[in-house]
């Protein structure tokens, strides 16, 4: 291959992709990434791992750890996942992508191992990541989990710290029906005699936590979730107050068991420096001020009742909505959480697990909300801009992929 694009492709094109083929690219079992990590000389034994889970906030959590951890001095590395303009920006140090001709280097040298090994998408870039991280010589990496964690790639590692952000409902044709089916997938990162922090207590899921944790001999911590006191943070949206404190309690326990010392002032700084340290980009980020427009990655039952509490409390005359989503998540619910007086312009993602701009629009009508399709997501994005005033506030949102289409991010 003779260019970064040229990798890109191989990538998407001809690897099983869950972002484009859903549930049936995933294989349920690790053989594939253990395979291919000791053809690396096994990466990711070679720096000290945090290894983060959870339905919501991982993302934000782990960009918090990254930019806490970049303040204290530390060369820091972050794997993330999906990325939303570039498939660099899912491997980064100190806040840094992945160069495009590193892509294309490695995808180059490894490539013939597709003809022995049906590695999938989400394998070849964990093993990349992995790989660049050992090849940088990073001090600590911030590991996110793509879906679940009992058998997502990540899973492979030996972390000092395990953090398991919160359990809702997503993905409940892979993980489970119940929060107490879905927490045990991702109690699956729970490693033994490694602490492990979860950020939100639930009746449904707490004892499946204790009993994880009391089978691996690793010390069990929560997060307090104070609602009184605020964190100073450069990320708005109210719900990142609970990812704030998950990555705190995260800090304090990785000073008392691990030997590490952050100091106050780099958790102070790196929380106030988020975006800037790391790039976070999608989560409650307001784009334009005449008028007011923001977008949001929240795409569940969970996260979109938090965004969708937010967004109604703003000051507006009225309020306009672009929305898209991919059709296996629960349509109707998430429909349920949104505000009927709003003017709502239906779109759809430009990926195959789309659900089609007529097909939601039809499922909202059902519920009450009423609005107009505009397939493309920025079509739809100046048809509100030009059907709302100064003083109106505009939402754009649905799925992580309709913010990922939006030229203004």
């Amino acid at each position: 291959m003779k260019t970064y694009d040229d990798a890109v492709a191989f990538l998407y094109d001809r690897l099983p992709m869950f972002q484009n083929k859903g549930s049936s690219a995933l294989k349920y079992k690790l053989d594939n990434i253990l395979t291919f990590c000791k053809k690396l000389n096994h990466p990711q034994e070679t720096y000290p791992i945090i290894h983060i889970a959870g339905t919501n906030g991982k993302g934000s959590v782990s960009h918090m750890l990254s930019s806490i951890l970049q303040e204290a001095g530390f060369k820091t590395a972050l794997y993330t996942s999906p990325h939303l303009k570039n498939f660099t920006e899912r491997i980064k140090v100190n806040g840094k992508e992945m160069k495009p001709k590193v892509v294309l280097d490695f995808v180059n040298q490894y490539k013939h191992l597709t003809e022995e090994y049906n590695f999938s998408f989400f394998e070849w870039t964990v093993a990349m990541a992995f790989h660049e991280f050992m090849r940088q010589k990073v001090d600590i990496a911030i590991i996110e989990v793509g879906l679940g964690g009992r058998f997502d790639s990540t899973n492979i590692v030996n972390p000092i710290l395990s953090v398991i952000t919160n359990i809702s409902k997503d993905h409940m044709h892979v993980l489970g029906n119940t929060l107490a089916e879905i927490a045990f997938e991702k109690a699956g990162i729970i490693k033994e005699n490694t602490p492990v922090v979860i950020g939100e207590k639930h009746k449904e899921t707490i004892e499946v936590f204790r009993k994880k944790a009391h089978e691996e001999h690793a010390p069990l911590y929560f997060a307090v979730q104070d609602k009184e006191s605020l964190i100073a943070c450069d990320l708005h949206g109210a719900y990142q107050q609970k990812n704030c404190r998950t990555a705190y309690k995260a800090i304090e326990v990785l000073n008392v068991t691990t030997g590490y010392h952050i100091p106050p002032h780099a958790i102070q700084q790196g929380l106030q420096n988020v975006v800037k340290n790391t790039g976070l980009k999608g989560r409650w980020q307001q784009l334009s001020s005449q008028p007011r427009m923001f977008c949001d990655t929240a795409h569940n039952e969970s996260g979109v009742k938090e965004v969708m509490q937010q967004l109604v409390t703003l000051s507006h005359e009225q309020l306009w909505i672009v929305w898209g989503m991919v059709k296996d998540k629960d349509i109707d619910t998430i429909l349920s959480l949104l505000p009927q007086e709003a003017n709502y312009i239906f779109c759809e993602p430009n990926m195959p697990r789309k659900m089609t701009a007529l097909e939601l629009k039809e499922k909202a009508a059902a519920l009450g909300l009423k609005g107009e399709i505009v397939q493309d997501v920025n079509q739809a994005i100046t048809q509100a801009k030009n059907s709302a005033t100064q003083k109106d506030v505009i939402y754009v949102g649905g799925s992580t992929f309709v913010v990922a289409e939006v030229k203004e991010l």
